[in-house]
């Protein structure tokens, strides 16, 4: 009997100890069970904010790729802008440089114009000056001759020797509208004796013997 009852006490005890076990062993499972579907939420939330990363990631990148691209665009746009104003300014330095270039040559032959016409006109007064020598000294060696002709008369008619020498006024009456001759150049006459040949005090202005 009391082999009877220990046993069913046993049977009793194992049968506390199994529902215990099996209790704590459900605690345990669903502690574990908690925490593997905590665990799967929080892979979820990170498998999303991944997808979100990645999402803003390509967002990003492809904003900043049309970015580039669009300034590339522009760059590429300014560059074929300032390439073109580059050959119109190169086109329009040669022009200038063309033009400078015939302004030079212009100014030049001017200069050159005017260096022939002053030289020419120094000539042309040079000339002026010759032929107003040359015509004064003329004229002068033709008052002399008057002169000397007006003395021959005077000592022709006054019966005067070689030596004498006739005052300017006797002679007044030998020269047209009774005026002694005057030198052209400002020189002065000296009337001399008869048998000499008046003389001008400028050079060159002499009769010839």
């Amino acid at each position: 009997m009391k082999l009877k009852n220990g046993i069913v006490w046993l049977c009793v005890v194992v049968i506390l100890a199994g529902e215990i076990f099996l209790f704590s062993a459900n605690r345990q499972k669903e502690t574990a069970q908690a925490a593997l579907r905590e665990a799967k939420h929080e892979v979820e939330q990170l498998r999303s904010q991944l997808d979100q990363l990645k999402n803003s990631s390509v967002a990003t990148l492809s904003a900043e790729n049309a970015r580039l691209r669009k300034e590339n665009q522009e760059l590429s746009q300014k560059n074929s802008q300032l390439q073109k104003e580059n050959s119109q300014w190169h086109g329009t330095n040669q022009q200038l440089a063309q033009q400078l270039e015939t302004v030079r040559a212009t100014v030049q032959q001017q200069q050159d114009q005017l260096q022939q016409s002053e030289a020419d006109k120094q000539q042309a007064v040079v000339a002026a000056q010759q032929t107003r020598t040359a015509n004064e000294r003329n004229a002068c060696i033709n008052n002399l001759r008057q002169i000397d002709a007006a003395k021959q008369q005077w000592a022709l008619e006054n019966n005067k020797t070689a030596d004498a020498v006739p005052p300017a006024p006797d002679l007044l009456f030998y020269f047209r509208d009774v005026t002694f001759p005057v030198c052209p150049a400002g020189g002065t006459y000296t009337i001399g004796a008869v048998g000499e040949l008046p003389a001008c005090s400028i050079p060159g202005h002499v009769l010839p013997q």
